[in-house]
């Protein structure tokens, strides 16, 4: 298989609040007259006594709404995961962690349309070709996979180059065998140079991967 050059690349959601208020009204003449406690003044304003207790009004309670079973849907499982080890803070490979996705999702689909719009064309050229030749080849990539950045390298270019070593996922189906098979079970070392762009770091090539072993490399898919 040919080497691949191929780039990948991310709502606010509005919430209203209605409020709700409400006013009530009296008699203004009424509020600052006082009202006599032992019968004398102005009878309008007296009070009756009844031996009778007035039963007070009541405000019939509500029913207790039916509690509401909701669920939720898990979010779809990654196809991929990059593990940056000890080179998190490093800005190509936090571009390669978030780039990464789309181009393995263009290798599980054989769709190098995926990315025509989101790498650089070396990347998304040498990609194009990969997917042809996994299509002769009977090649199929199943998910989940995984790749694990073994090191960093400054090049003289102003790209930097990050050696991976990715879980094989790659298989084609063996007709003497009649079942699929896996050429490389302890995964394979891929060299991506990325390259800063006006929308951050991308696959900028692929490169040799000379030197670089995945023997002892655990994956966490």
């Amino acid at each position: 298989m040919s080497p691949v050059r191929s780039l990948a690349l991310p709502a606010a959601v509005l919430a209203g609040a209605l409020l709700l208020t409400g006013c009530g009204g009296g008699n203004s003449t009424d509020g600052g007259r006082p009202v006599p406690v032992d019968g004398s003044g102005d009878p309008s304003t007296s009070t009756s006594t009844s031996s009778t207790p007035t039963a007070g009004a009541t405000t019939p309670t509500a029913a207790p709404s039916e509690p509401t079973n909701t669920t939720t849907a898990a979010p779809p499982k990654a196809q991929v995961v990059v593990v940056p080890g000890n080179y998190s803070s490093n800005p190509a490979v936090q571009g390669l962690v978030q780039s990464y996705p789309l181009y393995f999702q263009a290798l599980v689909a054989r769709d190098d349309s995926i990315l025509k719009k989101s790498f650089p064309s070396f990347f998304y050229a040498d990609t194009s070709q990969a997917i042809k030749d996994a299509q002769r080849n009977g090649w199929v990539m199943r998910p989940p996979g995984s790749v694990v950045v073994l090191g960093v390298q400054s090049q003289s270019n102003g790209t930097v180059r990050v050696k991976t070593c990715r879980s094989q996922t790659t298989q084609y189906w063996d007709p003497k065998a009649k079942a699929w098979t896996v050429p490389a079970p302890s995964g394979s070392p891929q060299v991506i140079d990325m390259i800063k762009t006006g929308v951050g770091w991308l696959p900028y090539k692929l490169a040799s991967s000379k030197g670089v072993t995945c023997a002892r490399v655990r994956y966490p898919a």
